[in-house]
């Protein structure tokens, strides 16, 4: 159901406010660090009682719901510990006025970090497909002042047409149009275009950067894309979740192919750039 209530109506107060700042502090490298965080997120989560919070991350005012998607919870109570290297490296490569697609964008914590330090001539796209995600992606794009990031309810696959998402009812960032990792019993449709498509009907001359999440079908994606589309419009850096054990292909041999060379191996993901 779309949440119709201005921002700051969920403003965090009391405990679960310092639970937020004390998580929010702790050190990225340590173990223990870590485990006090899961402990005092559950407190916090179990107060809450099913309620939002409207909080300020990555330079972004959001509407987060941390329950049964580990993206919002991580951004919510631990931001220093989502993809840090990512976004120090996006940072470092991307200059005002980029083009980025976030694809798999989920409720928008890396659309909206870029669109915080890219200006008002960027060009952002976040796309994802599963409507009630949509909803809050959509509402977290409105309560910032950027007009830069345009959002679209759709997957991206290796052909258009309507398909079927697996979603995860225990974490909705792991929903998939691949069954892998997924509940099996949870399917809707969605509309699904390629990558190629997309590009071309949003006019994009050229893609700076990429972040690709969904799920171990970043395969079915690319290798179309790879083999159609002009060398001019593969993005220059492509940040993709390592779904190595779910890929068909081998898909960094393929992007190696390309041009890309692998720059960086992270907890989570596979940061590539293309020789210019």
């Amino acid at each position: 159901m779309r949440d119709s209530q201005p921002y700051g109506t969920y403003a965090p107060t009391g405990l679960v406010a310092r639970i937020a700042a004390r998580t929010g502090r702790l050190s990225y490298g340590s173990w223990g660090g870590r485990r006090l965080s899961l402990f005092l997120r559950r407190i916090a989560i179990s107060l809450l009682r099913g309620q939002p919070l409207d909080v300020e991350r990555y330079g972004a005012r959001m509407r987060l719901y941390p329950y049964n998607n580990n993206c919002e919870k991580k951004v919510l109570f631990t931001p220093q510990f989502f993809d840090p290297e990512e976004r120090e490296l996006l940072r470092a490569k991307l200059a005002p006025g980029c083009t980025f697609l976030d694809i798999g964008a989920n409720i928008g914590a890396y659309a909206l970090f870029v669109a915080a330090f890219a200006g008002p001539r960027a060009r952002i796209l976040a796309i994802e497909p599963q409507p009630d995600v949509f909803q809050r992606l959509a509402y977290n794009i409105a309560q910032n002042p950027f007009g830069t990031v345009k959002a679209l309810a759709c997957a991206v696959a290796d052909k258009a047409g309507e398909l079927t998402l697996f979603v995860d009812p225990r974490n909705r960032g792991e929903s998939s149009l691949k069954i892998v990792g997924t509940n099996e019993g949870a399917q809707i449709r969605v509309p699904a275009v390629t990558l190629l498509d997309l590009a071309r009907s949003e006019g994009f001359a050229a893609i700076d950067a990429m972040k690709l999440d969904v799920e171990g079908a970043e395969d079915l994606i690319l290798e179309p894309f790879l083999r159609e589309a002009p060398a001019t419009l593969h993005p220059r850096v492509l940040i993709l979740e390592n779904g190595t054990d779910q890929w068909q292909i081998d898909l960094p041999a393929l992007l190696e192919q390309h041009g890309y060379r692998l720059i960086r191996k992270t907890r989570l993901n596979l940061i590539f750039e293309r020789a210019s």
